[in-house]
């Protein structure tokens, strides 16, 4: 029961970690950009669903849709006004530039009087229900967490297999270039990516907020995500669910049967060992340059 009780939690926790790696890898191959502003997209999310029910009175499936709605509209504004202008510099200013907007929006929310400096519970219809088999006891904040991520993979799966959209969003992660001169409208697509990124980043913020309440420094969780995108591959969108999965595991397990504080390393040491076994990741793909 124990194995399982820790299984459970393993993948819950690394669908979370699944979630904002998927916005990692988005943004990675429409624009061949890291954005480390993840974590804090992710917290913004959790705020932004707080303050729907808290303060506008909604619903709590309405604040979740708005809470999603409004995260996609400031994720394309973010592109466009901070993100686009300096797309073609050197990869490190831009990433300087993600890390800055991470550090901006948490210290915006900090200086929220009476708000930035709390904790909150966001008060979920499913807050601390549990379910018993027998002598397994499964929490249903953790039943919703992996639930809601097969059916976001599966909603994922489709839009990129089946609309055009996602058909041109793929090609134009493939080569800009050329997507571009087939008549891709590789500019709007790009604003779309950032849009999808902080919408799949809010919804990891409003399954998590449940579990560790919601504060200005949850988007920390953002250091673990990066781990999972690199162990399943950057490039690949099952490799960003499958990295997190295994960094969840690992740490759920660890945790409990190896020493104390070895669970904080858990996810690096399992980086280490997959660049020098499998550098590409699980899933990821081997590109050769030809000189």
């Amino acid at each position: 029961m124990q194995f399982l009780q820790l299984l459970i939690s393993g993948i819950a926790q690394g669908c979370i970690y699944g979630l904002i790696a998927l916005g990692f890898v988005l943004i990675y191959k429409a624009t061949e950009t890291v954005s480390f502003a993840q974590g804090e997209l992710m917290m913004l999310g959790a705020f932004a669903g707080l303050a729907c029910m808290s303060l506008l009175g909604f619903p709590f499936w309405l604040a979740v849709l708005s809470a999603i709605a409004g995260m996609a509209l400031f994720g394309m504004l973010l592109e466009r006004l901070v993100i686009r202008p300096i797309l073609g510099q050197p990869a490190f200013s831009i990433v300087m530039l993600t890390i800055g907007v991470g550090y901006t929006a948490r210290g915006l929310i900090t200086m929220i009087p009476g708000i930035g400096t709390e904790t909150y519970v966001l008060p979920v219809p499913y807050k601390d229900q549990i379910w018993t088999a027998g002598a397994l006891v499964i929490n249903v904040e953790q039943v919703a967490i992996i639930g809601s991520t097969a059916v976001l993979c599966l909603a994922l799966f489709t839009l990129f297999k089946y609309s055009k959209l996602g058909i041109a969003m793929q090609a134009s992660s493939q080569n800009q270039l050329a997507a571009y001169y087939m008549g891709i409208p590789v500019k709007r697509l790009n604003g779309l990516v950032w849009g999808l990124a902080s919408a799949v980043a809010a919804i990891a913020g409003l399954l998590l907020a449940p579990i560790t309440f919601v504060h200005a420094n949850m988007g920390f969780i953002g250091l673990k995500a990066f781990p999972a995108a690199v162990v399943g591959g950057f490039g690949s969108l099952p490799g960003a669910i499958v990295g997190g999965l295994v960094i969840g595991l690992v740490e759920s397990f660890s945790g409990f049967y190896l020493p104390d504080g070895f669970k904080d390393i858990a996810a690096y040491v399992v980086v280490l060992i997959m660049l020098m076994v499998k550098p590409s990741g699980l899933f990821g793909e081997k590109l050769r340059k030809k000189v």
